[in-house]
């Protein structure tokens, strides 16, 4: 089955009865999966993998990179959560429920997912797309191969945006070989040099990827990360503790939820199972927030909620500690002033009240920047159209309650941050796309052939 066809976009009928799904990661599979449930549709990936699945965050995972969830809440079906399971042990992978798998092998599951869907309903184009037009009824997605593919509805499965490159960074610093701007790029960290110091902007989970990777050979040189905080994720326990019940109160205010989450473990709940039952309350509570409570959680708590929410795996938490023992990583405070290129090489950074330091290389960690700073072309070119639009406080797409953009234009994944909270784990992304399959329309009728 293909959908893809050459016509001009002025006053083009869609392709009745067909999905186009932007994206080979987790967000794009598995949007594919349960649209693949009714037989009314048709779906066409468009993404440049040969196996849809890796994505960004599985493909370029090495094997000491670890999920940072349980294999319990990782099946790629909600109403089968011994999937994954079954699927790991039917390859003679030994896996149990409380088990951390490494990243690349729940890639490669993701990835047998779409192999085996039914290639009767679902296809793969390989390529990247470029843009999106809307025509009369439906959609044009164009691609860098030069295909155009019409479709009835089209979802944008895109993924956490890229970071954005801070302020302080001059132009001169960016076109620099020692700046990394995506640690996840192919081959970004091959030309880090192993005797040099090194500095990651960032201290969060990808930061602590990027410090396992450049530390497992020889290097003998510090490893540095800076935050304004200086605060890393903490770490999961080794068995989950017991999950707990809490009246949280929602509302527009955001100190009630404070208190009540503080009062929570003063009291001897474990902190984990109250992260993890907040988790399951976040969208409403964000919700119900008003927007100047919103804006003061950004500002003042977001990074202690996800220290607390985004968590290493015990292994990966393990060594990550071994190495601050042994001083080749180190950890800084600080507001990042400006980085400019060295004239012996490598870069000069400034942190505010420290003295100049020169490092190697310097790489950005700082997790998925907000709109529109971070989006790539096809996104931006979506912006500019005005088919889409930025969501609450510029950190994803504007939606509605089941993620369409505007009739037909849908969103899954990362990009619902704003419009949601909690958008960028395998569940809650397993569960926009449900919903979204829930809410497709009956197709337009079939033209005559």
């Amino acid at each position: 089955m293909t959908s893809t066809v050459t016509r001009s976009a002025p006053g083009l009928d869609a392709d009745p009865g067909t999905v186009a799904i932007i994206g080979g990661g987790a967000s794009g599979v598995l949007t594919a999966r349960a649209i693949a449930r009714d037989s009314a549709w048709r779906t066409v990936l468009i993404s440049p993998e040969s196996r849809p699945g890796r994505g960004v965050a599985y493909g370029a995972a090495e094997p000491w990179h670890l999920l940072n969830s349980r294999a319990a809440a990782m099946s790629a079906d909600a109403r089968d959560p011994e999937h994954l399971l079954r699927w790991c042990r039917a390859r003679g992978r030994a896996a149990e429920p409380t088990d951390f798998l490494p990243r690349s092998v729940f890639g490669e599951y993701l990835a047998d997912q779409f192999t085996h869907a039914d290639r009767s309903r679902s296809a793969h184009h390989r390529a990247t797309a470029i843009g999106v037009r809307a025509g009369t009824r439906g959609y044009l997605v164009t691609d860098d191969s030069g295909t155009e593919t019409l479709a009835e509805h089209v979802v944008l499965a895109l993924g956490n945006p890229p970071p954005c490159v801070p302020s302080g960074v001059s132009e001169a610093a960016r076109r620099d070989v020692a700046f990394v701007a995506d640690p996840w790029a192919p081959g970004a960290l091959d030309a880090v040099p192993v005797d040099q110091p090194v500095l990651l902007l960032g201290t969060g989970l990808t930061a602590v990827d990027v410090a396992l990777t450049l530390t497992r050979g020889s290097r003998r040189v510090p490893v540095e990360a800076l935050s304004r905080r200086g605060l890393p994720p903490l770490a999961h326990p080794a068995l989950p503790a017991a999950p707990v019940a809490l009246d949280l109160p929602a509302g527009a205010a955001l100190a009630p939820l404070v208190r009540r989450v503080r009062a929570a473990v003063e009291a001897g709940a474990d902190w984990t199972a109250v992260v993890d039952h907040v988790r399951t309350r976040a969208d409403h509570l964000w919700n119900t927030l008003d927007p100047a409570a919103r804006e003061r959680f950004l500002r003042h708590a977001q990074r202690y909620w996800e220290v607390h929410r985004h968590r290493m795996a015990p292994p990966a938490a393990a060594r990550f500690a071994s190495l601050r023992d042994q001083g080749l990583l180190r950890l800084r405070a600080g507001r990042l002033v400006s980085i400019e290129p060295h004239p012996d090489g490598g870069l000069t950074v400034v942190v505010e009240g420290a003295a100049p330091r020169r490092y190697g290389a310097v790489i950005t960690c700082t997790g998925p920047g907000p709109l529109p700073c971070s989006a790539g072309p096809l996104l931006a070119g979506l912006l500019t159209d005005g088919l889409v639009r930025t969501g609450p406080h510029n950190l994803g797409i504007d939606t509605d309650e089941n993620g369409q953009a505007r009739p037909g234009l849908w969103v899954v994944g990362p990009l619902r941050r704003g419009r949601l909270w909690e958008a960028t784990a395998v569940p809650e992304i397993r569960a926009q796309a449900d919903r979204v399959a829930a809410a497709l329309p009956h197709p337009a009728l079939q033209p005559a052939r």
